[in-house]
């Protein structure tokens, strides 16, 4: 029997029965108020929370307070009954360090922050400094650890300031908590204002929007009691320019205008005047840039992304006329291995690669950029450089691998592995970035501050596909700026047998619309909205092993992965598990399509990762195992558990790079469905397309401009000035 009701707790942590990348389950025996002393030996307290939710990693021998909705129930434990008060996701959840003298103890020698530090050294610290402990460890100065020397080696007085700094700034999170301010803000303002957070908020409140806090999150606080910060006050002002040029920024802008920025700040102070006072009145200027001449707000931090990558780029654009006799004779070399003729385009798009240290190829698919690539890279090889190619995703690396002939990684693999720069060994590096239309201005900065500037590179990709998730449009800068010499494929060929997918997909990109929506191998299925999800799902269900469902909205990638997972896996095996008397279960089963949704690269997956889930089991230490779609079995531990969902339906955005034999496409009018989602979705097929939705919606998209061009970029504008 269960029972629920509203209440509040103090406990001391004894275990950490289950933890996640960001889930937390941790119990304890309950404490009463002010004191170290057990309250009762009849229950214990367990609390689940989201580790970004709370001030502090839950840790053994740590003092918690949370309150919210407590269940009650009784739990089993060895020949006997015990009450658990259960907390799942607290209202509220403090934590502090112990005041008694054994139990502190036992906390330094037991958590990890407290390196080297045991039980005999912890009790000699207390034994000697008694009180005193608090204030000593709170300050590294010379006179305290001069008082360390004779209880502490100086490596572990290391691990004593070390430690006790994460704990000291408690009874801040502790009032940034009962105020309202979420943990994870707490945890990044204490990271950069440490014991002054407290004084910073005072000062200004709304500098929590820089710490991951809402405007009207802030509003609400600086508003309040504690602050009464009036509506037409210089700071509120400023923080709502603030705001909405940071909403500008997270639509894929770069930098943002006034016409862009007067309706965002109207909706935040409820008041056009108020709005036209905020551009008079300034904005922190050490997180934005305006430009007087043309009214562009710029973030400090974008526009110095663009400027680094614009200078390097422009740098190596300077370095041209390269093709000598040796390029001549590899390039003749590499040609006379391909078991065809290249056409005029292709060859001067080879010869362009070897001409300049930075180069683009460019085009839609059938226009031939992987065969240019090819023939690029293997005269490039036989002239002495190392090739280092690399794709966003992993299914795009394997890919490109297959398609060049050369070893690829991803870009995340390569960034964590040592620089590209000049050895005595070997002096010269090319970099080549595969599918660079998924390249956002972020990556791209650090890239460049990752290769020595005397590594050439080659962008290879279509402007014309889906912009990147974050911000900028690099690769279609690039091609507009026109200052790098890029070499655009636009004829498709087309031969006998052939799917028509790439002949189809450039009259999709052109604007114009197919006279027969089912031609080849594309099958146009009218439906209305409502039946969307059951078509996708009844498709996928002819070919489970070759097809994917590429949908635009997670609420539908949800709806049909669902249904779909009803349909071909009505009887696989739950994925369930047992934790302290707990019964947890995830929906999946064994059979069941998997896509990994975060990056675990210790783990051998990342955001996008696809795999079916081969193995159901619990043990102690992992509960399954994943058999990727590179063939690589993981392990199903607690820390992949929460970034895995089912895979039978992706988003556009994870798919983007990949390639599948069949897709189907999910069409239906959204913000961000438009001319370029449907242009790259059908290029995601290999050999068959299956696009579901109604003729005057696919129409209309087709018919209408992309949303990517209405990026506003700065990057072309560096280019062309250089």
């Amino acid at each position: 029997m269960t029972n629920s009701s509203s209440s509040k707790e103090r406990f001391r942590v004894t275990s950490i029965p289950f933890k996640t990348s960001n889930l937390v389950i941790f119990t304890g025996v309950p404490i009463r108020e002010k004191s170290h002393k057990i309250a009762s030996g009849k229950y214990y307290v367990s609390a689940k929370a989201k580790l970004d939710a709370l001030p502090v990693e839950p840790a053994v021998g740590q003092h918690w307070e949370v309150s919210g909705i407590k269940k009650i129930k009784q739990i089993a434990v060895s020949d006997y009954s015990m009450q658990q008060h259960m907390y799942n996701f607290p209202d509220y959840a403090c934590c502090d360090l112990p005041e008694n003298g054994e139990q502190l103890i036992q906390f330094i020698a037991k958590e990890k922050d407290f390196k080297g530090i045991g039980e005999v050294a912890a009790r000699a610290l207390w034994n000697s400094l008694g009180k005193d402990f608090y204030s000593i460890a709170a300050k590294d100065s010379l006179e305290n650890r001069k008082r360390l020397r004779g209880l502490l080696s100086e490596n572990k007085i290391d691990s004593l300031f070390k430690g006790y700094a994460k704990y000291k700034n408690l009874a801040h999170c502790n009032w940034m908590s009962e105020h309202g301010i979420p943990a994870n803000v707490q945890q990044r303002l204490i990271k950069y204002h440490g014991s002054e957070s407290i004084e910073a908020i005072k000062q200004d409140p709304y500098m929590l929007l820089g710490f991951g806090l809402s405007f009207d999150e802030a509003d609400k606080l600086a508003q309040g009691k504690l602050f009464q910060v009036s509506l037409n006050d210089s700071r509120r002002l400023s923080a709502a320019v603030e705001s909405a040029i940071r909403s500008d920024i997270s639509k894929g802008n770069t930098y943002s205008n006034q016409k862009s920025l007067r309706p965002k700040l109207e909706k935040l102070l409820q008041c056009k005047e108020l709005a036209t006072e905020a551009f008079k009145s300034g904005y922190r200027k050490a997180q934005y840039i305006l430009n007087t001449e043309t009214g562009n707000y710029h973030p400090t931090a974008q526009l110095l992304m663009e400027s680094v990558v614009a200078k390097r780029l422009n740098t190596l654009t300077a370095k041209n006329n390269l093709f000598d006799s040796e390029a001549q004779i590899a390039t003749n070399f590499s040609v006379e291995q391909l078991p065809y003729s290249l056409t005029d385009k292709q060859y001067e798009a080879v010869v362009t690669c070897l001409n300049n240290s930075v180069s683009c190829i460019t085009g839609g698919a059938g226009t031939g950029k992987t065969t240019v690539l090819r023939t690029a890279l293997r005269a490039y090889k036989r002239i002495g450089y190392q090739i280092h190619a690399v794709a966003l995703s992993g299914r795009a690396a394997m890919r490109l691998k297959e398609s060049i002939g050369f070893l690829t990684s991803t870009i995340a693999k390569l960034l964590r592995n040592p620089p590209i720069e000049p050895t005595e060994e070997q002096q010269n590096h090319l970099l080549v970035i595969d599918e660079a239309s998924m390249i956002d201005l972020p990556t791209m900065y650090r890239l460049i501050n990752h290769i020595h500037p005397s590594v050439r590179i080659i962008f290879t990709g279509d402007p014309n596909q889906l912009p990147p998730i974050g911000c900028g449009k690099v690769l279609a800068d690039v091609v507009v700026a026109e200052t790098i010499k890029n070499t655009m494929l636009d004829i498709v060929k087309r031969q006998e047998g052939t799917t028509g997918i790439p002949e189809y997909s450039c009259l999709i990109n052109n604007g114009v619309v197919p006279e027969k929506l089912s031609t080849g191998a594309i099958f146009f299925h009218e439906t209305t909205k409502e039946e969307i999800a059951n078509v996708c799902s009844h498709l996928y269900q002819r070919d489970p092993t070759n097809s994917r469902v590429m949908a635009p909205t997670k609420a539908l990638v949800k709806q049909v992965n669902e249904l779909t997972q009803r349909s071909v896996n009505p009887y696989g095996k739950n994925m369930e598990f047992n934790l302290r008397g707990e019964r947890f279960f995830m929906n999946l089963k064994k059979g069941d399509a998997i896509l990994f949704t975060q990056n675990m690269y210790e783990k051998g997956v990342q955001n996008g990762s696809l795999g079916v889930l081969s193995k159901v089991h619990s043990t102690d230490e992992n509960y399954g195992e994943v058999t990727l779609d590179t063939g690589e079995k993981i392990e199903v531990t607690q820390s992949l558990l929460d970034c895995m969902e089912l895979g039978y339906a992706i988003t556009l955005h994870k798919a983007q790079g990949s390639q599948f034999p069949k897709v189907i496409i999910a069409l239906q009018k959204g913000k961000i469905v438009d001319r370029a989602w449907l242009y790259t979705a059908i290029t995601r097929a290999e050999s068959e397309v299956h696009i579901v939705g109604d003729s005057c919606t696919f129409e209309s998209i087709v018919t209408q401009p992309s949303h990517s061009h209405k990026r506003r970029s700065f990057l072309n504008e560096l280019l062309i000035a250089s």
